[in-house]
C-alpha cells in the first residue's frame, strides 16, 4: 500500500506491537502526531520533557524487557533527549527513539530548530539512521526494532526530515531483517563451555558474579538453578539486583564501590570468577591490578568487545546468557560436586560475622537506611523499586529485600540524577497492579520534578520518597571524606515546600519526621492511589558505607566514619 512516511511510523509501530509510546511535539515530528491523534492501537503519553519522555521509555523497557519507545522533536526537543539516550547506551536498555528533522533542503542551513542529531546520537546509540527516502523508511525502522532488543540491547536513534514524513512510498513491512555486518553470536562455543566446566569442577572457591546482562537475557531461573545445583556462592553487580532473592542462603550480596564486606572479600579470595552477563566496570572491580588477582576467569557475555576489555578472560564465552547457562547446566550436573565447597561457604559466613552490611540507629532520629528496609517490609514483592542517583541509591542496593528480576530499575553506568520519577512512571505503565515506588534525594527529584503532571493526567500513581538530608548527599560525602569538609555548592537547605508542591499538581504531598509518620504516609499513599511526595527529613551527615575510595583495592574499605 501507498501511504505517507508519517503513516508508516504509525504502521510500524502497530506490527511491532507497541503498547504505549512517551513523546512531546514539535514542528519536525508534526505529520507523525496527526497520525498518532488519528489511531487507536496504542496510547500516546505526553511526557513533561523530552529527557523524561526517553527515561520513561526506558522504565517501561526495563521493567518488561520490551523495546521502549520514545518521540522527540528536532533541535532543542532532540538534545533533551540525548542524555536518556546516552542512559540507556551505558545500560543495555532496549529502545527506539524516534526524532524529527528538518527538512531534507534545509539540513546543513542552521535551519530553525535544526541540529546534528546522527552526530550527537551516533557515540550514545547502539546504531543510528538519518531517513532520506520514505521508501526506506519500512525497513529501517524494521532493523532499529531488531537492533534494539537482539545481541547486547541499546537504544537506535532514528531521525526523520519533515519533507519524509509527508512524501508517499510504498508500506511493506513483511521482509525479515537481513543486515549483512550484524549477526550476534547467541550460542557459546562448546569447547569453551566444557573447559570452563571442568575449571568450576576443579576450583576450591569459585564465585558467581553476576552482571544486568542475566536481567536483560531473562536468564534469573537458570541462574538459580544454576548456583542451587552446584552451591557456587554468589554476588551481584549494581544492575544485578533480584537476580537471586535477596534471602537466598547463596546471596552475598552486591559488591563493588559501596559492596559489603563480604561481597568484597570473596572477590579478593576467590579462585575462579564466573562472571554472567557483567562487565567488570570500574566501580565493581577497584584497583584492576588487585581485582581478584589469584582467580582465573570465566567470562560469559553476549557483547563480544567486553570480553576481556577491562579483565583477562581465561575462559572467554561469547553468546546469549540464557543459551550458554541451558548449555553449562547439563554438564555441571555431571561433573561438579556441590559438596566440595563446603569450606568456603564458612570462610564466607566468617566475612558476614566480622561486618555484617548494617547501620547504627539514633533514637528516634530517621535513618535513611531504615526507611528503605520499610518500604521493604510493608511492600516487599508488591512493589516495583526505582530510583534517582546518590546516597538514597545506594542505600536501596543495599537493603531493599528485592526478590525478583526486572523488580530494580536504576540509572547504573551514566548514573542520571533526574532518571527515577520519569522511569517509576514508565514501570508504573508496565506493571498496573504493583505499587511503583521511586526512592530519590531532595536533589535529584527536582531534576524532572514537572511530571508530576504527567503522572496525574495518565492516572500513573507513582510515589516518591525523598530521603531529604538538604545536601547533594553523595558529592557532601566525598567532600567530607576527601576534600577537608569543603562542602563547595552542595547545601541544598533551601527548598520549595514539597508537600505543597505535590498538591499543586494535584497530587498528594506528606512531610514525615518520626517513624510512625513514614508508616501512615506510606499506607495512605498506597491506599488513595495517586502521586505521591513523601519528603523524609533523615539525618543530613550519614554516609554509604561500606566504601571502597576511588581506585582503591576491593579488600580496602572503609567501614565506618568517626568525627576528627
Amino acid at each position: 500500500m501507498q501511504i505517507s512516511g508519517a503513516q508508516m511510523v504509525i504502521e510500524a509501530l502497530i506490527a511491532e506491537e507497541v503498547e504505549v509510546v512517551f513523546g512531546y511535539p514539535g514542528g519536525a515530528i508534526m505529520n507523525v502526531y496527526d497520525e498518532i491523534y488519528k489511531q487507536r492501537s496504542f496510547q500516546h503519553i505526553l511526557t513533561r520533557h523530552e529527557q523524561a519522555a526517553v527515561h520513561a521509555a526506558e522504565g517501561y523497557a526495563k521493567a518488561t524487557g520490551k523495546v521502549g519507545v520514545a518521540m522527540i522533536t528536532s533541535g532543542p526537543g532532540f538534545t533533551n533527549g540525548v542524555t536518556g539516550l546516552a542512559d540507556a547506551y551505558m545500560d543495555s536498555i532496549p529502545l527506539v527513539v524516534i526524532s524529527g528533522q528538518v527538512p531534507m533542503s534545509l539540513i546543513g542551513t542552521d535551519a530553525f530548530q535544526e541540529i546534528d542529531a546522527v552526530g550527537i546520537s551516533r557515540s550514545c546509540t547502539k546504531h543510528n539512521y538519518l531517513v532520506t527516502d520514505a521508501a526506506d523508511l519500512p525497513r529501517i525502522l524494521k532493523e532499529a526494532f531488531y537492533i534494539a532488543r537482539t545481541g547486547r540491547p541499546g537504544p537506535v536513534h532514528v531521525d526523520i526530515p519533515k519533507d519524509v514524513t509527508a512524501q508517499i512510498a510504498k508500506f511493506d513491512y513483511s521482509k525479515e531483517v537481513e543486515i549483512e555486518t550484524y549477526k550476534p553470536t547467541t550460542k557459546g562455543n562448546t569447547r569453551q563451555i566444557k573447559k570452563a566446566i571442568e575449571a568450576i569442577a576443579n576450583a576450591k572457591r569459585p564465585l558467581l558474579y553476576l552482571g544486568g546482562g542475566i536481567i536483560n537475557a531473562n536468564a534469573a531461573e537458570l541462574v538459580r538453578e544454576f548456583s542451587k545445583m552446584t552451591q557456587i556462592p554468589a554476588v551481584e553487580t549494581f544492575m544485578a539486583r533480584g537476580t537471586l532473592r535477596f534471602d537466598d542462603p547463596l546471596l552475598i550480596s552486591m559488591l563493588g564501590m559501596h559492596g559489603s564486606y563480604a561481597a568484597n572479600m570473596a572477590m579478593s579470595e576467590t579462585d575462579l570468577v564466573i562472571g554472567l552477563g557483567a562487565r567488570f566496570d570500574d566501580r565493581v572491580t577497584g584497583k584492576l591490578s588487585e581485582f581478584a588477582k589469584n582467580a582465573q576467569i570465566i567470562h560469559v557475555d553476549i557483547d563480544p568487545a567486553s570480553i576481556s576489555k577491562l579483565v583477562n578472560a581465561h575462559f572467554p564465552i561469547v553468546g546469549d546468557v540464557k543459551n550458554v547457562l541451558e548449555q553449562m547446566i547439563p554438564l555441571a550436573k555431571e561433573q561438579v560436586d556441590p559438596v566440595r565447597y563446603e569450606s568456603w561457604h564458612k570462610t564466607i559466613a566468617n566475612f558476614n560475622k566480622l561486618h555484617p552490611l548494617s547501620y547504627k540507629e539514633e533514637g528516634d532520629r530517621i535513618k535513611p537506611q531504615w526507611v528503605v528496609e520499610r518500604i521493604g517490609q510493608l511492600l516487599g514483592d508488591g512493589a516495583n523499586i526505582s530510583t534517582d542517583v546518590g546516597q538514597h541509591q545506594m542505600w536501596t542496593a543495599q537493603f531493599y529485600p528485592f526478590t525478583r528480576p526486572r523488580q530494580w530499575v536504576s540509572s547504573g553506568g551514566l548514573g542520571t540524577m533526574g532518571f527515577g520519577f520519569p522511569a517509576a512512571l514508565g514501570v508504573k505503565r508496565a506493571d498496573m497492579e504493583r505499587v511503583s515506588i521511586n526512592i530519590t534525594g531532595d536533589g535529584s527529584i527536582l531534576m524532572n520534578i514537572q511530571e508530576l503532571m504527567t503522572a496525574v493526567e495518565y492516572k500513573l500513581p507513582v510515589i516518591n520518597v525523598i530521603l531529604n538530608n538538604n545536601f547533594l548527599g553523595m558529592v557532601r560525602q566525598w567532600q567530607t571524606l576527601f576534600y577537608d569538609k569543603r562542602h563547595s555548592s552542595t547545601d541544598l537547605s533551601m527548598q520549595p515546600d514539597f508537600v505543597k508542591l505535590a498538591e499543586a499538581f494535584g497530587g498528594v504531598g506528606y512531610r514525615v519526621t518520626t517513624k510512625e509518620e513514614f508508616d501512615t504516609a506510606l499506607k495512605d499513599a498506597v491506599e488513595k492511589n495517586v502521586v505521591a511526595i513523601i519528603d523524609v527529613a533523615v539525618n543530613r551527615f550519614e554516609n554509604v558505607l561500606p566504601m571502597v575510595p576511588a581506585g582503591g583495592s576491593l579488600f580496602n574499605m572503609m567501614l565506618e566514619y568517626k568525627e576528627k
